[in-house]
């Protein structure tokens, strides 16, 4: 029963949590498991801070569509 528990916990914060570290890794061309690990790293060191930055990050990602400029309207010499 513990261990469906334990591998249950372990495929969530692999496979889908919130996706920060994938994303973070394709952008800046790194490996993902150094990035989870530096956030591991920097959380013990700094107490935690890193988590804040990680929320705040999959805050954005997950609403991303709400953070994208609209379509500009190109005012004309004409309009002023």
């Amino acid at each position: 029963m513990a261990n469906k528990i334990v591998w249950a916990f372990r495929r969530l914060t692999e496979d889908g949590a919130f996706g920060v570290c994938t994303w973070l890794g394709k952008k800046m061309g790194i490996y993902n498991g150094n990035i989870r690990l530096a956030f591991i790293y920097l959380s013990f060191i700094t107490f935690g801070s890193p988590l804040i930055i990680y929320v705040i990050m999959a805050f954005i990602l997950k609403n991303k569509r709400f953070f994208k400029p609209g379509p500009k309207r190109r005012s004309s010499v004409w309009e002023i």
